[in-house]
């Protein structure tokens, strides 16, 4: 079998596996959305006694590898009687992972505004939250978008660890050409290339929002 007939007969399966890819990078990103707001309002807010909680999630989040999350999630909740499905399994482990990335970005936009602007805030007699709101957040997200963006990039790669859990994504789509056709190196790199594609076109996107999120603060 020629390379070009081994990948015609290949792709429809793997692109099939790219677009699951991708809809699950951008689930487990609103997902980690989700979860990394409240928890980076928690880490910088004014309530000690809830702050250890969210910087202990994303202590074990951050420093436990995303492989060993998903297998607690798919294969040792069940010993308690929690039972999910592959997808919400995968979803689920990559919305929690993320979560704990874009708490940082977002808690580093937060404490990236200056001191006085909250002040001036006060001064005026706002309160906590509406300074929050109105005043620190928005300048807190534009400078978190880069950072927060990179989160996504890296889901697109990271969706590839939920094959093991036989979530059908691209990685697996590729797994169950190579079991057909015994031709793995052109198969591997073809979806080396897929996923390198995805990542260019959230890159060019990232660097579209950046460009208008600075256009309108100016």
């Amino acid at each position: 079998m020629d390379l070009l007939q081994l990948l015609r007969q290949a792709a429809p399966g793997m692109l099939t596996g790219a677009g699951y890819t991708l809809l699950f990078a951008v689930a487990s990103m609103l997902g980690g959305l989700a979860i990394g707001f409240p928890i980076a309002i928690l880490r910088v807010g004014p309530w000690t006694p809830l702050r250890w909680p969210a910087a202990l999630y994303v202590s074990v989040m951050r420093g436990t590898p995303l492989l060993v999350q998903i297998f607690v999630i798919y294969y040792g909740l069940p010993s308690v009687g929690i039972e999910f499905t592959p997808v919400t399994a995968g979803v689920l482990a990559l919305s929690l992972n993320a979560g704990a990335y874009l708490s940082e970005s977002l808690r580093g936009g937060i404490l990236g505004v200056s001191q006085g602007q909250w002040l001036a805030s006060f001064s005026l007699g706002l309160g906590y939250w509406p300074t929050l709101r109105h005043i620190v957040l928005p300048q807190a997200l534009r400078m978190a978008v880069p950072s927060m963006s990179n989160t996504l990039i890296s889901l697109i790669k990271d969706t590839s660890l939920v094959s093991v859990i036989t979530m059908t994504e691209l990685m697996l789509s590729t797994k169950e050409a190579i079991a057909t056709t015994f031709q793995p190196l052109p198969l591997y790199l073809a979806a080396a290339a897929m996923y390198w594609c995805l990542s260019l076109a959230f890159e060019a996107l990232q660097r579209r929002v950046e460009r208008r999120v600075n256009r309108g603060h100016h």
